[in-house]
Order: C-alpha cells, then sequence, then structure tokens
C-alpha cells in the first residue's frame, strides 16, 4: 500500500528553508566554482519578456530540499543594490528557481535592469565563498 504525505506536512516541511536560523546549513562551495548568465549578454536590448539562460561551472544543480555536496539551485537577482546576507536563507528580494531550472523568461519594466546569479543551497542560503555571477545591466524597449 503506497503511502502520501499529507498535503499540510509537505506545506510545513517547503517552509523550513525560509525559516531556519542565521549560520545554520551553510554549505561550502567547490573551489573555483562560477555561476554566470548565458543570455542576455551584457548590454544587450531586450523586449519586456526576456529569457535568461543560467550557467553553473565546476557544481551541479540540484533543486531545493536536496542536500547534495556540490550542488546548489540558482536565485536572480534583479535590480539587487547588494548581494544576499551571508549565511541566511535568501529572502523575497530574489526569484527562486528552487526546481532546478536552469533558464527562466521574466517580464520586465522598460528600461535599464540590472541581472546577477547567485547559488543557494539546499535551504536556500548562498555557499562559503559565495558563487555568484558577474553584475550584468541589459536594457528592456
Amino acid at each position: 500500500m503506497k503511502k502520501y504525505i499529507p498535503y499540510f506536512l509537505f506545506a510545513a516541511i517547503a517552509t523550513v528553508p525560509m525559516i531556519c536560523n542565521a549560520g545554520e546549513g551553510v554549505s561550502t562551495s567547490a573551489k573555483g566554482a562560477k555561476a554566470y548568465i548565458i543570455s542576455p549578454a551584457n548590454g544587450e536590448v531586450v523586449g519586456e519578456k526576456v529569457t535568461v539562460k543560467f550557467g553553473l561551472q565546476g557544481m551541479g544543480v540540484a533543486p531545493a530540499g536536496i542536500d547534495k555536496s556540490n550542488t546548489g539551485h540558482h536565485h536572480l537577482l534583479i535590480d539587487a543594490d547588494k548581494l544576499p546576507a551571508s549565511g541566511k536563507p535568501m529572502g523575497k528580494t530574489v526569484k527562486h528557481f528552487g526546481g532546478g531550472q536552469t533558464e527562466a523568461t521574466i517580464k520586465l519594466s522598460k528600461g535599464v535592469h540590472t541581472l546577477r546569479l547567485v547559488l543557494g543551497n539546499h535551504l536556500h542560503i548562498p555557499h562559503e565563498p559565495p558563487v555568484v555571477s558577474e553584475l550584468i545591466t541589459i536594457e528592456v524597449r
């Protein structure tokens, strides 16, 4: 007989990464690991719907909640002034791709925007040292 996890229990488990204490659950990144944005290119002019393709070198991609060494999932910072705090789960100011996605189509308003990737571990916490892409600037017309 198959056993199923009740929805309320699944929902509770899914929220644990967002409420863990600072400093708990920090993962070490692989030496030389790099996150990068494959497209759009820095300085590119794009439409309001833009597909952002995520790149990762030296580590693997795994969905949120999967605690496996040298893996993580992408988080996209849009127009962020600073990087997420070290040792703390990334909050609502970043777009989470906890399913292990390696690209996403996002809608942006017209104007100039900045994009940056941050790799998070199974608890949405940046690795130590952080695996962060270079900041790129795009223009939406």
